[in-house]
């Protein structure tokens, strides 16, 4: 083993044990002390099973076959138990995707911090608690002692993420496995996020592994990027070489398939918007605690917004900004405290006049399709549930339109008969699109669609969006914190902070020439790809004049060591 190298897997094969099928195929890297590298690749790539065989940490029914995995000069596969267990936390941290499913939710913050602490070194109580305030603090949360003794639910997504950061880094390991670590946040957090875990790891010496299909922050944040593809590694090199001559085909596709600009469409103008809501006011109550209830929260200050026929509107801001609450008050999933919800320019009101004609021309593609579908229900029962009230239908006649939904959304009537767990995460949202589709509805509400899609399939699905809206002409309320979808997808953008809209208009307007500082912290907030003549890609940031791009054209240095914390 080369001694300048940390990690250093060889001939890597992993195996499903009962079939047989490898799903990682003799795959080698290193990572070196202090170096941050990147493994991008589709969904079901093998990403995330060649990480975690670092730690042993593969899934019951995959068994190692072959290769070999070197960890500061052991090998790992033949380490007993004991001694894999000192391996992990201690020398070796991971930051999993969704931190609401790796922090034990029955558990305090300040017990889960302390757990690897008091297993791993000989701290008193009172050295681990002060260090663990230390820790809470540099990832940013404003009140630490008040942390320690909360629960995982009393914090926001982001916060969950720094909170899980400060627990892999307060031992120091020798490398951090960041699997997926800003898949559900908005830009802002992202960048604070992944700028915080940079400066943590620089000042400890940590080299990272980052698993992502978000190629413009890997772009930004490695210093190298390994490429896989159905089980294997098709590509490696420096991130700045990668990127401005990509060789393999398959990382050509994945460049290719990264949200761009398109033309301005023209919305035909009309008497009346398809939707409309005026002066929109959502309050939560405050919950019952022992003693007293806590103070309530007003998510939506007095709303006004209109959609137009066959108009595309973006919403986006930062977590907690009032996104997703907008968007069910306007399907009749949160009943609003005050304002009105017009449609077809009438006003419509929950159980009045009206209310069952705009519900059911009101359809809502939800954010995980996995949890939105009933596990029970086969594709057919669940694209077919949605056309029981639509009158004068035969069976026949909504066999035949479950057919042709799913067709137009790409899968073949065959599927009808198979349930949610049969099909992948790209499978069922076009699923779940077709449901919302079935009805020929006139206005359509989709809540972050593709937020947890691979680059590939997050591309087909937005081209199968948009070829079904100009198909079928419905208006779309498009909720998203990725930008540059919103910028392929949106007609007009609407930003919203703290339960207001700070600033709309055409999507040319916003993202060239955003008014609000909000707006501009949100463009600014990720970096983003732009093509290159010779079929690569460099990297630059919104709204900045001199932005960087590939090391070789600029003379800067485009790594993690070159982030300022901004």
């Amino acid at each position: 083993m080369d001694r300048r190298e940390l990690l250093n897997v060889e001939g890597l094969t992993l195996t499903v044990a009962r079939t047989g099928l490898d799903v990682v195929r003799t795959i080698g890297f290193s990572v070196a002390p202090g170096e941050i590298v990147g493994i991008v690749g589709e969904s079901g790539s093998g990403k995330t099973l060649a990480a975690r065989a670092v730690m042993g940490l593969e899934p019951p029914a995959i068994r190692r076959s072959a290769g070999s995995i070197r960890f500061e000069g052991r090998e790992v596969t033949t380490m007993a138990p004991g001694e894999l267990r000192q391996l992990r936390g201690a020398r070796v941290g991971m930051v999993f995707q969704e931190p609401m499913t790796s922090l034990n939710p029955s558990m305090l913050v300040g017990r889960q911090l302390d757990e690897g602490l008091a297993l791993h070194t000989k701290l008193a109580a009172g050295e681990r608690r002060a260090r663990a305030l230390d820790m809470l603090a540099r990832v940013g949360i404003k009140d630490p002692e008040g942390a320690l003794s909360s629960y995982p639910h009393q914090f926001s997504g982001g916060m969950r993420q720094r909170i899980m950061l400060a627990s892999a880094m307060l031992l120091q390991p020798a490398l951090l496995i960041a699997d997926e670590p800003t898949t559900a946040l908005d830009a802002v957090v992202q960048r604070d996020v992944l700028e915080l875990m940079v400066e943590l790891t620089r000042a400890h010496g940590t080299a990272v592994l980052m698993i992502s299909h978000d190629l413009a922050m890997v772009a930004r944040y490695t210093d190298r990027i390994i490429v896989m593809c159905k089980g294997e590694v098709v590509e490696e090199g420096t991130t700045q070489d990668l990127l401005r001559q990509p060789r393999h085909a398959y990382t050509q596709k994945l460049l290719a398939a990264m949200p761009r600009r398109l033309l301005t469409r023209e919305v035909p103008p009309a008497p009346a918007p398809a939707v409309e809501v005026r002066d929109l006011v959502v309050d939560y109550a405050g919950r019952q605690g022992f003693m007293r209830r806590q103070a309530g929260k007003r998510a939506l200050h007095g709303i006004d917004l209109a959609i137009r026929p066959r108009e595309v509107v973006a919403l986006v801001g930062g977590s907690g900004s009032g996104k997703t609450t907008l968007g069910r008050a306007i399907a009749g999933l949160v009943r609003p405290s005050g304002g009105e919800i017009r449609f077809a320019g009438r006003p419509v009101v929950a159980g009045g006049e009206g209310w069952r004609d705009y519900r059911l021309n009101c359809q809502m593609v939800f954010q995980d399709p996995y949890s939105s579908l009933d596990p029970r229900m086969t594709i057919g029962a669940l694209v077919r549930e949605p056309l029981r009230l639509m009158p004068g239908m035969s069976g026949r006649d909504k066999a035949e339109r479950v057919v042709e939904v799913l067709r137009e959304v790409g899968l073949s009537e065959d599927y009808a008969d198979r349930y949610p767990h049969e099909l992948s995460g790209g499978q069922r949202q076009r699923v779940a699109i077709a449901r919302a589709v079935v009805r020929r509805p006139s206005f359509v509400i989709a809540d972050e669609p593709v937020s947890a899609l691979d680059v590939t399939v997050r591309a087909q699905i937005l081209d199968l969006f948009a070829e079904l809206q100009h198909k079928h002409g419905f208006s779309c309320l498009f909720i998203s914190h990725d930008l540059g979808v919103v910028e392929q997808v949106a007609d007009r953008v609407v930003v919203m902070q703290d339960g207001r809209i700070v600033e709309e208009g055409t999507r040319d307007a916003i993202f060239d020439r955003p008014q609000h500082a909000y707006t501009r912290e949100l463009l600014s907030a990720i970096p983003m790809l732009e093509s290159t003549p010779g079929g690569g890609v460099r990297l630059r940031w919104r709204l900045d004049e001199t932005s960087e791009e590939t090391a070789g054209e600029t003379g800067r240095d485009t790594s993690a060591a070159a982030v300022a914390l901004r």
